[in-house]
Order: C-alpha cells, then sequence, then structure tokens
C-alpha cells in the first residue's frame, strides 16, 4: 500500500523507506562488478563498504577494472601503470592511451532503434533513429574538418536542449575539437563571459527557444556573440523557432558531403586531450571554465551509469536539464553506455505543472531526475503522479542538485510509486559527476545518500584535517579521481585551480560541500560549507534549517545566512518565499521558530523571518547563498551575481532592500 500524507509527514531522517529484493540486487550491474572484481582479485567484498574501501586505496586496480568490465575501446594501450602520477592537481591517468569519446558512442549504434528521443512543449515524445542521429555526426564533423577545425580548436554551442546540440557536441569530439555551450536564455553579455575566454573558432547558434508558451528571438544576441568572438570562422545556424539568420543553414550541413560510415573515423586522442569546458555557476567573478578530458569523462561516467545508477544498453533515461548545466553533459554521454537520453526543450511546469512525469510516462523511461526544488513542488502543488500516469517502465528516480529532505524521499513512495529506488546523489560541475550517491544493494533511507561513490575517496573534515563520522564536516577528497578538471582555461600557472580546490588543504580536494557520514557509510550533505552559519561559535549546515522551514506547506522555499556585523553584532534572517496565499503572519514565524528549536536546536532559530518575493537561485537550482549573504552586507547586487546565470535576474532585489535596513 502507498504511504498516506500523515506517514509521510512523521518520517523521520534515517528511516527505511525501500529495500531491494534478493532478486532485484543480484541483478544489478554493481553485483556483477562486485563478482567481476572478486574474481580478478582473489578477494571477497561481503559488504559495500568493503568494496569502496579497495575502490579507493587500490586505485590502480579498480580503475583498471573498470575500463576492462566497460570495454573501453583504445587504438593504442596505456604505457605505463594506471595512475602515473597521483599527484592533486596534476594526476596522470593511463599515460600513452589514444582513443575518443565519440567512438564510444558511434559504437553503441543498434539500427532500427532510436539513439534518443526529444520533445518540447508543442511537440511530443519522438524518436530520432541511430542511422539519422550518426549520419548528421558525420555531416557536422566533416563540416568541421572542411572549416580547417583541428584537435585542440573550440567549438562553441548557444543552443537548447535539442539534438542539434547533441549532434553537435559528438560531432566536435569526433574531430579531438573542445566543446562548450551556454543556453540561449543567457543573454549576450553572459554567454560572452563565457565562451569569449574559449577563443572558438565555430558557433553553433539557435533562431531562439520557446519557454513557458513564449518564443524569445535571440538572432540579436547571436549576433552580439559573434561580434564579440573574433576568431570564429562560421555560425551554424540551427532554426528552432524557424526564423532567417544569417549563417550556414543546419540543413545545408547536413545535405553536405559526409564521410560513408565505413570511411568515417575519429581522431584518436590522448586520455587526457580535453573534451569539453564547462562553466562554474559564475555567481562571483568571470565563471570558471572548467576543462574535462576524454578518458576521464569517459571512464567516470561508464562507471557512474553501470554501477549507481543501474544503466544498461536500452534503457531510457530523463534528466530535466538545460545545455548549461553538468546533466545535459550526463546525457550526452548515456549514448556510450547504448542508453537511450530523453531530451526536453521547454518549462518544467509549463503547459501543466506535471509535464514532466508525462514526458516520463511517454518516453517509458527507466530513470527520470530532477532538482529537490521540483519535487518540493510537485509535493506541495498536490501532484500525485501515480494517479494520472503509467509509470511501470520507471524503476529509477533520482533527485539532485541540492540536499533533499527526508520528507522529499518518501514523497517518491506516497505518491510516484512503492516499488522504486530513489538514488540521490550530489557531486557538481566541477568533477562532472557525483561524489556521493546511489546504490542499487542497500536499502533507501529518508534523506540519506546510499554512499561514498566507488573510486571516490570522499571523507567529512574537521577544521584540523581529521576525519569524522557522525558529525558534520567538509567534504574533501583524498585521492585523485580521472574526472576532475586538467586545468582551468587560461590559467597559466595553474594559481586559480590549486586557489579554487587545493588552497585549504594543500594535495586535497576541498569541494565546499557540508557532509556527515554515518557509521554505515550513508551520507548527508548539509548545505555549503562557504555559506556555514556559524552561530553562537557552533557551525551550522543550511540544509538542516531548510529541512524544517520548506516542510510547511506555506512555504515555498528559504534562505537563510548568518551575518557579522560591525560593533560585534551578529545577525542571522531567514528569507521564505510563500505559496500563493499564504501569509507571514504571527502564526506561521511562530510555528517555524517552535519547528525549528525542537526538531534542531535554539541555535538554529533566526533572529528575523522575512517574507520575499523570490529566493535567488543560479539556473541549475541551486540556492546563491554566498551571493545573498554579500549583498546582505552592502554590497552591490550587480557585482556579486551575473544576472545571466541567475533563474531571475531580479530575485535580489528584495535583499537589497532589506540591506538597507541593517544599515541604518
Amino acid at each position: 500500500m502507498p504511504m498516506t500524507s500523515g506517514a509521510r509527514a512523521s518520517v523521520r531522517e534515517g528511516d527505511v523507506l525501500w529495500t531491494p529484493s534478493p532478486e532485484r540486487a543480484a541483478g544489478t550491474r554493481l553485483a556483477a562488478f562486485t563478482r567481476f572484481a572478486e574474481e580478478r582479485t582473489g578477494r571477497r567484498f561481503g559488504e559495500y563498504e568493503e568494496l569502496w574501501r579497495w575502490s579507493t586505496t587500490d586505485l590502480d586496480g579498480f580503475w583498471q577494472a573498470v575500463w576492462d568490465f566497460s570495454g573501453v575501446r583504445a587504438s593504442a594501450p596505456p604505457t605505463a601503470a594506471v595512475l602515473a602520477d597521483r599527484r592533486m592537481p596534476g594526476a596522470r591517468w593511463f599515460p600513452g592511451a589514444r582513443l575518443n569519446l565519440a567512438e564510444h558512442v558511434l559504437a553503441a549504434e543498434r539500427p532500427g532503434t532510436p539513439a534518443l528521443l526529444h520533445c518540447s512543449e508543442r511537440s511530443p515524445v519522438t524518436e530520432l533513429p541511430w542511422e539519422e542521429f550518426t549520419a548528421a555526426v558525420r555531416a557536422v564533423a566533416g563540416r568541421l574538418r572542411a572549416l580547417g577545425v583541428r584537435p585542440g580548436d573550440r567549438v562553441a554551442g548557444y543552443l537548447p536542449n535539442v539534438p542539434e546540440a547533441v549532434v553537435a557536441c559528438v560531432a566536435t569530439a569526433a574531430v579531438g575539437a573542445v566543446w562548450a555551450t551556454v543556453s540561449p536564455d543567457f543573454g549576450a553579455r553572459g554567454a560572452l563571459d563565457r565562451l569569449g575566454q574559449l577563443d572558438p573558432v565555430v558557433l553553433v547558434a539557435c533562431d531562439g527557444y520557446r519557454y513557458g508558451g513564449r518564443e524569445f528571438d535571440r538572432r540579436g544576441e547571436v549576433a552580439d556573440l559573434a561580434a564579440g568572438l573574433p576568431g570564429l570562422r562560421e555560425v551554424l545556424h540551427v532554426p528552432v523557432l524557424g526564423l532567417d539568420a544569417p549563417g550556414t543553414a543546419w540543413a545545408d550541413v547536413l545535405a553536405g558531403p559526409a564521410t560513408p560510415a565505413e570511411e568515417f573515423t575519429c581522431a584518436q586522442v590522448p586520455f587526457d586531450h580535453p573534451l569539453w569546458v564547462l562553466f562554474s555557476s559564475g555567481t562571483t567573478g568571470l565563471p570558471k571554465p572548467l576543462v574535462h578530458g576524454h578518458g576521464g569523462i569517459l571512464l567516470e561516467q561508464l562507471k557512474s551509469q553501470a554501477l549507481h545508477m543501474d544503466l544498461r544498453a536500452g534503457d531510457r533515461a530523463f534528466f530535466h536539464t538545460t545545455t548549461g548545466w553538468m546533466m545535459w553533459n550526463f546525457l550526452v554521454t548515456t549514448l556510450a553506455s547504448g542508453v537511450v537520453p530523453v531530451l526536453y526543450d521547454g518549462h518544467p511546469t509549463h503547459p501543466e505543472v506535471d509535464v514532466l512525469w508525462r514526458i516520463a510516462q511517454d518516453s517509458r523511461a527507466r530513470l527520470f531526475g530532477a532538482g529537490p526544488a521540483h519535487v518540493e513542488l510537485m509535493q506541495k502543488a498536490g501532484v500525485v503522479p501515480r494517479e494520472r500516469f503509467d509509470l511501470s517502465a520507471l524503476e529509477v528516480v533520482m533527485p539532485a542538485g541540492s540536499p533533499v529532505a527526508p520528507a522529499i524521499t518518501a514523497w517518491f513512495y506516497s505518491d510516484v510509486k512503492d516499488d522504486l529506488w530513489v538514488a540521490t546523489g550530489s557531486g557538481g560541475t566541477d568533477i562532472c559527476t557525483g561524489l556521493v550517491g546511489g546504490v542499487p544493494t542497500r536499502p533507501v533511507r529518508a534523506g540519506e545518500i546510499q554512499g561514498r561513490c566507488l573510486g571516490v575517496a570522499a571523507e567529512a573534515w574537521d577544521d584540523d584535517g581529521r576525519p569524522v563520522v557522525g558529525r558534520v564536516g567538509e567534504l574533501v577528497v583524498t585521492a585523485p579521481m580521472p574526472s576532475m578538471p586538467l586545468f582551468l582555461w587560461g590559467d597559466g600557472d595553474g594559481s586559480r585551480y590549486r586557489e579554487s580546490y587545493f588552497g585549504t588543504f594543500p594535495g586535497v580536494w576541498r569541494h565546499g560541500d557540508f557532509l556527515e557520514v554515518d557509521e554505515r557509510g550513508g551520507c548527508f550533505v548539509r548545505g555549503r560549507s562557504d555559506a556555514v552559519l556559524n552561530r553562537h561559535g557552533v557551525r551550522i549546515g543550511t540544509a538542516e534549517v531548510y529541512r524544517v522551514v520548506e516542510d510547511e506547506p506555506a512555504v515555498v522555499s528559504s534562505l537563510v545566512v548568518h551575518l557579522d556585523l560591525p560593533g560585534g553584532r551578529s545577525h542571522m534572517p531567514l528569507f521564505v518565499a510563500l505559496a500563493p496565499g499564504a501569509e507571514l503572519d504571527e502564526e506561521l514565524e511562530a510555528r517555524l521558530r517552535r519547528r525549528l528549536r525542537e526538531e534542531n536546536s535554539p541555535r538554529h532559530v533566526p533572529d528575523r523571518v522575512v517574507a520575499v518575493r523570490t529566493i535567488p537561485l543560479t539556473r541549475s537550482g541551486k540556492k546563491m547563498e554566498v551571493p545573498v549573504r554579500r549583498v546582505l552586507l552592502g554590497a552591490d547586487p550587480a557585482e556579486v551575481a551575473d544576472p545571466s546565470a541567475m533563474a531571475d535576474p531580479d530575485a535580489l532585489a528584495d535583499f537589497a532592500a532589506y540591506a538597507r535596513t541593517l544599515q541604518d
């Protein structure tokens, strides 16, 4: 029987919500890999924690096992040990190996089946057959080569989440060039802040996009973008809205000469050859251009998709994302596993509030992912997907992007499906993968991430650099990962890279999150450590506050910061965005204060509760705690956040107004 709303409300952190059957656990790809590793090592891994410990202490043995288990294709084998240099930064993986991620994508072709599925606010789920997809990749790669694009050159995209974006990305990788993209909801300034750092030679751009029932003509932004990129040789025009635009038409590229399939080759590049550039959120200063390599991304994604998402060839994976979030890159890489990615170009609640669940139904998705903020919206809107949709194909849901409250985990079981694996994960654009995530052989517990990912030596450290268990600490990674950035573009001496990730603990990656690891190995991300609430000498993770406050039906979202003010004063305001019709009256405020005190501690109770129009979010749905804190301390909003990197460019206005009251 499904969990009732009353039972859901009473769920406590750590309560067991689902346990895989012995048959299901034994049939997972993680179980198959465990048997593979046991045969190879002669060891017995009785529990997942034993396998994880081996994977982080014998890096050479583990990653070679992933390589072999996944069937990685290389035209030249490694010439030395798997990990030739363990330094961070500066680790060197599989030296001498030559390969190409795009080759793995094209090798997964299954004629007569869809390579991917796509849909938009106006169009239903539609198949793109493998034959058409591979022909398009070869045609675009041929055009790039005809333009003189060579390995290491940059190709930029200004595109929504449409099939042409995936084709362009794979074609770029095939010729050994470096891909980078921004979503067209970025203005010209925001796009240039990112792409202008790379000096691209080709721009693949749309004429516009549709979002929330409206059409947005972006031809002016594309013209400004092209004018700001002096190294461009050509603009390839993708007609999303069907408007006339300058440049070479996409249809002409596809109709042009293409290398026959049997003659087409992918450039064989070193393991650490740049594949793409991802950008940090850009909330302060110019966004960091993070360069990831072919081999590192390929190996990491093959591992993650098989072992932590239990995906296999033929499965359909749907994650709501734009091209500006790393989850889009994840979707592209699923092609290399033979998985069918599902693309949606549109608003997550338009034309209906539950449109994402309709897409999950219509695409027959086995895996569905979305940010917890979307799930909270569904919960508060009273949406019960199990009552409206056929979700019989759905077996895995993956909330990712921000901490997940126990009630949100429980909602999947009460309102979506009884027999469901909720594979909550947390990672980052920085490493383009998860650090902690799903373990398909373990029970699902409310609010808990099931474990640390294999090959990821993640720990919670105190201020003195000592690992702690059962307490909140800094999330650090103490050993190299193949998908760590090769470097930051333009960071010639590596100083910006070292300062960003290794400045606090030299030689150890500091991720910027608060992590708690319990005795079982279960994990809880407690919010951003750089937004810590240092309340009366005790450090508090912001997620502890949000978990309680956003459990209130009247509160849509919230944000809390702690301020050290002149004169030795401190101030901790809690900002709440309310549901339609709700009011921040004395009763609601008193209830919030009481629950924070009783469910957490008196230190969690704010000095003031303030209603705001909306909570500032990045475009990937993350709360902008650090920029808000800077605004409240008197900084100009225009200096602390790039409006084009925000979901709502005007969201900081209420906070700037509140900051003026603090100065009075």
